[in-house]
C-alpha cells in the first residue's frame, strides 16, 4: 500500500489485529521493510504492526537530495498521522534506531516505547570520509561495488557460509536499492550526533546488539543504553550488524517479552 507523507509516496504495510497497539518497524540502510520477515509471525501475533520503506528505499519515493535525520523523523510522523495513529511502539535497526532516537526527541509523545537495534547515537568525525566515500561510490558505479563489503559487515563469516540462501536474499536487497536514495539517508546517517542529547529520552527503551556487529559496536549500543535512563541492553551471541536476520529466534524473543513488559 502507499500513502502521501511528508510530500513524497511512502510505501507500507499493516498487519495484525486491528484493535491491538501499533508497533512500527524501521529497517537498515540498503534494505527494504522485507528485512523484518523473520519476526513478523510472532510480532502479528499481538501487535497491529506498521513496515515501512524509508525515503529513498524499496517503494517509497527517492528524490535527489540530502536527507536528514530530522527530514526522516518527519517522514515516520507523517505516516503516522496518514494511518491515523496516535502513538506506537518504535522497533529501529541500524538507520532505523537513528530514525527512532530522533524521533523520540522530536515528538516523544507519539511513541509508547523504543526499541533500538544495532544503531549508533553519533557517527565520529573521523569516519565521515568513509561516508562520503559511500556517497561518491553509489553516485558515480551504482549499488553493485557496496554490495560484498556491506555484506561482509553485516553478517559473521560462519553465517555467511552457512546460510547462503538467506544472504542472497539480503545482496538482493542492497543491489536493488535507488543509489540516489542510498546517497541521501548516507548524508542524514554521517551527520549523526545525538548522544549528549539521549538523556531527553524518558521512554521504556530496549537496546538490542549483535555481540560481533563491527559498524555499530557493543560499545555504541553501551553508550546509548547509559544515555537513556532505565534502558534495558541485550547482546546477541554469533551475530553482526543485521542481528535480526542472523539470529531472529533469539532477536524476536528479546523484542516480544520487552514489548510484554511495558504494555
Amino acid at each position: 500500500m502507499k500513502t502521501f507523507a511528508n510530500g513524497i509516496s511512502v510505501q507500507y504495510t499493516i498487519e495484525g489485529p486491528a484493535d491491538a497497539p501499533a508497533l512500527v518497524l524501521s529497517h537498515s540502510l540498503a534494505a527494504h521493510s522485507a528485512m523484518w520477515d523473520p519476526q513478523m509471525p510472532e510480532l502479528t501475533r499481538r501487535w497491529r504492526v506498521v513496515r515501512y520503506d524509508t525515503r529513498g528505499h524499496g517503494g517509497t519515493d527517492a528524490p535527489a537530495a540530502r536527507y536528514t535525520l530530522e527530514q526522516l523523523a518527519d517522514d515516520a510522523l507523517a505516516l503516522l498521522d496518514a494511518l491515523g495513529i496516535r502513538r506506537a511502539h518504535w522497533l529501529g535497526l541500524s538507520m532505523g534506531g537513528m530514525i527512532g532516537q530522533t524521533l523520540a526527541l522530536k515528538a516523544q509523545d507519539r511513541l509508547a516505547s523504543l526499541i533500538l537495534a544495532d544503531t549508533s547515537s553519533r557517527v565520529p568525525p573521523e569516519a565521515r570520509p568513509t561516508w562520503e566515500e559511500r556517497i561518491r561510490t553509489a553516485e558515480s558505479k551504482g549499488m553493485e561495488p557496496i554490495v560484498e563489503p556491506t555484506i561482509g559487515r553485516w553478517f559473521t563469516a560462519p553465517f555467511i557460509e552457512r546460510r547462503k540462501d538467506v544472504v542472497d536474499r539480503v545482496r538482493a536487497m542492497i543491489r536493488g536499492t535507488n543509489p540516489q536514495g542510498y546517497a541521501g539517508c548516507c548524508h542524514a546517517i554521517s551527520a549523526l550526533n545525538l548522544t549528549d542529547r539521549l538523556g531527553g529520552i524518558a521512554l521504556p527503551t530496549l537496546v538490542l546488539v549483535g555481540e560481533e556487529d563491527q559498524g555499530t559496536p557493543v560499545a555504541a549500543a553501551r553508550t546509548i543504553h547509559q544515555g537513556i535512563k532505565g534502558s534495558e541492553l541485550v547482546i546477541i551471541p554469533s551475530a553482526s550488524h543485521l542481528s535480526n536476520v542472523e539470529q531472529p529466534e533469539v532477536f524476536t524473543k528479546a523484542v516480544t517479552g520487552f514489548l510484554s513488559r511495558v504494555a
